[in-house]
């Protein structure tokens, strides 16, 4: 038993690892999902062009791939990278690829009547944007956002093919110093769907929260 509690001690270092990752890549992809997405309604052909060109590139290739080329390829080009600075990197820009075009949907989502009546009490483009479409769109993104953040938890997996000590590595340690296959992997699929649950939890909470408050947004 005791012997037990150690290995469970090294899947919740392990969880720790998968946590830290989760937050900081999804700060990432948020980041990436706002330039990206806004980019693509630009009115410069440019920021158009390369933020299509970032959303295509990185949902058309494989997110083990990204990694790889993060860690090992690099640092040939005088980039040397931790592996956790890799991983946040690859899941990062990986996840908001694809959350870009959900807010660029959002956005496009809103009715014409909602942009006419800007004009009509005469709010500049960036301030109907900040003050009347974006709070609006933000409600529809959140569903979306939060199977991101799930799909960027569970993608976190990878990072242990590069020795990185997340969840899997650690599972893979237990399993390769004990024989045994169940009981590590059963652990950490428990954990996995329990982080899961606490990202939709706090979505929908979110969520409830933003749609008392957006009758006061609409003009």
């Amino acid at each position: 038993m005791t012997q037990w509690s150690g290995y469970f001690g090294l899947i919740l270092q392990g969880a720790l690892v998968t946590i830290e990752l989760t937050l900081m890549g999804s700060v990432l992809a948020l980041i990436m999902a706002f330039l990206a997405g806004l980019g693509r309604l630009s009115r410069f052909f440019a920021i158009r062009a390369l933020a299509t060109a970032y959303i295509e590139f990185f949902r058309g290739t494989s997110i083990f791939v990204q990694l790889f080329w993060a860690y090992f390829v690099l640092p040939f080009i005088g980039i040397s990278l931790t592996p956790l600075q890799a991983g946040v990197l690859a899941l990062g820009l990986n996840v908001g690829a694809y959350a870009a075009e959900v807010v660029r949907g959002a956005i496009q989502s809103i009715g014409r009547e909602q942009y006419e009546a800007c004009i009509a009490v005469n709010l500049g483009r960036w301030q109907a944007m900040r003050h009347v479409i974006l709070p609006q769109a933000l409600l529809v993104m959140l569903p979306t956002f939060g199977n991101n953040a799930i799909e960027l938890l569970k993608a976190t997996a990878v990072v242990s093919l590069i020795s990185l000590t997340d969840l899997t590595f650690q599972a893979q340690v237990v399993r390769s110093q004990t024989g045994n296959t169940m009981v590590p992997f059963t652990t950490i699929l428990i954990i996995y769907f329990a982080l899961a649950l606490i990202i939709s939890w706090g979505v929908r909470s979110l969520e409830r929260r933003m749609a008392r408050g957006l009758d006061g947004v609409r003009v």
